[in-house]
């Protein structure tokens, strides 16, 4: 059965080649790991103008280990999970140190890099060493529990165990690297979350889920998270036509990027003026402030919480005594220097 499976889907996938923005680039370890960090919250459509810029920058683990952290940030600036890229430029530094600049060559190396879990170790390990690792990412999970009638739920250890021995029988004896890649291509063209492909499928015949009616309710996944709401207000201090950027260091999101003032609360309404000169007396040293506006509502929806934002604009009539710690005073044209998250980065600070 795991034989007929792979030879059916490795026979698919040599008559529907996928084109992949790496295609005509460099498919060493390097560049095999930052595509498999990009795209694992990214689909490949949105991810790949970030890629491009990010390993025509650092084209090389050298010339990622040597970045600084700040440089690093903005050019994954837009990707978000921003713990991801600092794990990478963690554990670029570590393969120059400890490994003189060559990839870690087994699995079981690739796992003590930072940032790199059982997925990304399993994505180098076979598509650059054709070792029989399966790379199990969703599309993966939903093709074999529906091929394979697996109801446990597949973020639970037990249905991601129960996966993972499936796609380790199917691997065996064919290339790693051809399998994985056709697998994760026919979990995102035919064997879709939505409307799947069933009735044009070649594996249909052999298919659980299409044979016993239950493709829509495979596979199955624990109750979601509940959603966090959020209500962040950006304090934009301006003078002189230079706003007030800080380095977040809390550990929440964005750490390591840079935002105005932060003052979160309960809603999306204004913080009074006492709040606004507390906050100004605390940062600037005095508060001889005049608010001349605040922008419309900006939501942005992340993993497990939905960011509301607000823009205060500011005028300082006094020159700041004082300057926060990681703070600095940035004009329109240095602005694009300092990496930002999104919901910052597309509000004129400056204006």
């Amino acid at each position: 059965m795991s034989d007929l499976f792979s030879k059916q889907l490795l026979q698919w996938h040599s008559r529907t080649p996928r084109p992949l923005p790496w295609d005509d680039g460099p498919r060493d370890p390097y560049h095999i790991w930052i595509s498999e960090i990009i795209m694992q919250q990214t689909r490949i459509e949105q991810g790949t103008p970030y890629y491009l810029r990010f390993v025509s920058r650092f084209p090389t683990v050298q010339a990622l280990a040597l970045a600084p952290e700040d440089v690093v940030l903005k050019y994954w600036q837009g990707l978000g999970y921003y713990s991801r890229a600092r794990n990478l430029h963690k554990a670029a530094k570590v393969i120059v140190s400890e490994y003189h600049g060559r990839f870690p060559d087994t699995y079981d190396r690739l796992l003590k890099l930072p940032g790199v879990g059982p997925y990304s170790a399993a994505a180098i390990a076979s598509f650059a060493y054709e070792q029989p690792y399966p790379v199990v990412d969703g599309n993966v999970k939903r093709v074999i529990a529906r091929y394979c009638g697996i109801r446990e739920s597949i973020d639970q250890p037990s249905g991601h165990k129960a996966v993972s021995m499936a796609a380790g029988d199917f691997i065996r004896g064919v290339s790693p690297s051809l399998f994985n890649q056709a697998i994760m291509n026919f979990g995102a063209l035919v064997c879709k979350p939505k409307g799947p492909l069933c009735h044009t499928c070649p594996v249909a015949k052999r298919c659980f889920a299409f044979q016993n009616d239950v493709v829509e309710s495979l596979p199955t996944r624990s109750k979601k998270k509940s959603n966090r709401e959020r209500y962040l207000h950006f304090i934009v201090f301006r003078q002189k036509q230079k706003c007030l950027l800080i380095r977040r260091e809390e550990k929440d999101i964005w750490k390591g990027l840079f935002t105005p003032p932060l003052l979160e609360t309960k809603s999306t309404r204004s913080p009074s003026a006492k709040q606004l000169r507390a906050v100004a007396l605390k940062l600037l040293g005095h508060h001889d402030i005049h608010l001349v506006g605040s922008s419309p509502v900006v939501t942005q929806k992340l993993s497990h919480q939905t960011l509301h934002g607000r823009f205060h604009f500011i005028e300082i009539h006094s020159a700041p005594l004082t300057l926060p710690e990681d703070g600095a005073w940035v004009s329109a044209k240095k602005i694009a220097e300092f990496a930002r998250p999104k919901m910052v980065a597309e509000i004129n600070l400056t204006r």
